[in-house]
């Protein structure tokens, strides 16, 4: 098989349009109606759902933990009653690799910072992207016996897209990153 995989020169918030649009047309392409999303305040989930919308796609939104309230990367209750209100799932909760014990202490070097660190090698949306799909299957908001889609990025927006084989946190080693559709280089 030959698959392409899209680059971006940079990473940030003004590659949020490809990556989205890269992502419906490989999901069609692999028939994958389940996908887990990045978004601090909604907007790369409001763009995900808009879309995704006219499929019968499940949509999960992860967000940052609360322990994140105090820099203002939240999602406020309004934004999430707004994204629930167009048919997605939103969590919450600790970060899967991140925000945990490990974080307040000095040397992060316990299981959960070596695979962050090792996926940050490729980029910070590849980390979001296996973390909030670990998250998502340990919340039971995913189908464990198919592929999902996964989109995050570097800061704002999305500019990293992955086709993910789900495994919960407790079974990392089953968990299969199967495509990369787009990251920043």
């Amino acid at each position: 098989m030959k698959k392409e995989i899209y680059y971006f020169s940079e990473s940030g918030t003004e590659n949020t349009e490809k990556t989205v649009e890269l992502a419906r047309k490989r999901a069609k392409e692999l028939n994958i109606d389940e996908v887990v999303v990045a978004s601090t305040h909604g907007k790369t989930a409001k763009r995900v759902i808009n879309s995704f919308g006219d499929e019968n796609t499940n949509i999960v939104v992860v967000t940052i933990c609360e322990a994140y309230s105090e820099e203002g990367w939240t999602m406020k209750d309004q934004e999430k009653k707004e994204i629930e209100g167009k048919g997605a799932k939103v969590l919450t909760c600790p970060h899967t690799l991140s925000a945990g014990i490990g974080e307040s202490l000095e040397n992060n070097s316990g299981a959960e910072g070596i695979v962050a660190n090792t996926l940050y090698r490729f980029s910070q949306g590849m980390k979001v992207c296996v973390e909030i799909v670990l998250m998502a299957a340990d919340a039971g908001l995913i189908n464990m016996n198919q592929e999902v889609l996964a989109i995050a990025g570097t800061g704002n927006g999305a500019d990293t897209c992955v086709v993910i084989k789900p495994s919960y946190t407790r079974k990392f080693d089953e968990l299969e990153i199967k495509e990369i559709i787009a990251m920043p280089r």
